[in-house]
């Protein structure tokens, strides 16, 4: 992949590392190629950071035909910089790709336009504690038309954000409302695919626990509403006395990369993992019991936040004392020990940019 890189003549200042918050600000460039059916992908190219052309009547903003992916760049303590598990982002946009018609980006290629990117704006790499590079790849179509029909010409684009915390709260626990009104996904549609259309659909259970003093809803089945499957934007976990539970991947749970990675870890540690569907009721029983001892929803963008209080239906169960777990602190420190190359990573999950 030949890829043309012209680089800004405007630099933009780069923002406080200290209170980067997330995804306020946008790195001097990304990276772009587009896709038809005749040529395949093509006019691989980094550009400075700017608006995309697009037509009024274009598929994606009228009938939602978009896929994004979400992973960081990490300042090593040598000054190097690594990401963490690029390939499995890209596998998992295929599979969001086949789902909304879309063309795959080979696992290669989407490794190497990050790569490539985040080497041209390294210096927008942060190096404070805590901090990273977010990156976003996302493609939708291109073409215009009114009509619903398959589409044959694409964009890809990776852009990139400094940041740090992603909940004011950082690695402190959260409040969760569990929202019993709507409903994130069923069966057979879209919940597995990270696409543009799940986010927004989300948006009023989100609203509505922000409302009412809440950082985070978490989502119950679409079928019966009454089995816990993951929080808005993260998977949720949970330990159930010595054995941690998390939804299983039936369609309806995103496949988080921080998921696949805590369950390799935690069975490592000679822990049951136990990807099977619980009731609410079961888990508000197992909090009020005691036998809920910890549980966190984790994710690329906040990797792993501490939850302290579930509220269903008025319901409260405060868990572990509004603190963060030990389990829960220990399997934090270890991650993101790997992610910023400050522990040996025995997995091969890190891939050196620089």
């Amino acid at each position: 992949m030949q890829i043309q890189i012209t680089k800004t003549t405007s630099p933009k200042q780069k923002p406080d590392q200290k209170a980067l918050g997330f995804g306020k600000y946008l790195t001097d460039h990304m990276f772009l190629m587009d896709y038809d059916a005749e040529q395949g992908w093509h006019d691989f190219r980094i550009v400075p950071y700017g608006p995309i052309p697009m037509e009024p009547d274009a598929v994606a903003l009228h009938y939602a035909q978009e896929t994004f992916e979400g992973l960081k760049a990490y300042r090593t303590p040598d000054g190097g910089i690594q990401l963490f598990r690029p390939d499995m982002n890209a596998k998992r946009m295929i599979q969001s790709n086949h789902r909304l018609c879309m063309p795959e980006v080979p696992v290669e290629m989407f490794v190497e336009a990050t790569k490539k990117l985040v080497e041209v704006d390294q210096d927008w790499v942060p190096s404070e504690p805590g901090t990273s590079l977010y990156i976003r790849p996302f493609m939708f179509t291109s073409e215009g038309q009114l009509s619903l029909h398959s589409c044959t010409k694409f964009v890809f684009c990776i852009i990139c954000s400094p940041v740090g915390a992603y909940f004011a709260e950082g690695i402190n626990p959260v409040k969760i409302l569990v929202e019993d009104e709507y409903v994130r996904a069923v069966q057979g549609g879209t919940g597995f695919a990270k696409c543009g259309g799940n986010y927004a659909a989300a948006m009023a259970g989100q609203e509505k626990a922000e409302a009412m003093g809440y950082s985070q809803v978490l989502w119950l089945d679409g079928n019966e509403r009454k089995y816990v499957e993951e929080a808005g934007g993260m998977n949720f976990m949970y330990r159930i006395n010595d054995e941690i539970w998390t939804a299983p991947l039936v369609g309806t749970v995103l496949p988080g990369v921080t998921r696949d990675s805590l369950i390799h870890i935690l069975k490592d540690w000679g822990y049951t993992v136990r990807e099977e569907r619980m009731t609410i009721a079961d888990l508000m029983q197992a909090g009020h019991d005691g036998s809920l001892k910890e549980a966190y929803a984790c994710g690329t963008a906040a990797v792993i936040s501490p939850v302290g209080e579930l509220n269903y239906k008025g319901d409260i169960v405060t868990i572990n004392d509004f603190k963060i777990g030990e389990l829960t602190q220990k399997l934090y420190d270890t991650l993101t020990a790997i992610q910023w190359g400050k522990a040996e990573d025995t997995y091969g999950w890190t891939v050196k940019v620089c």
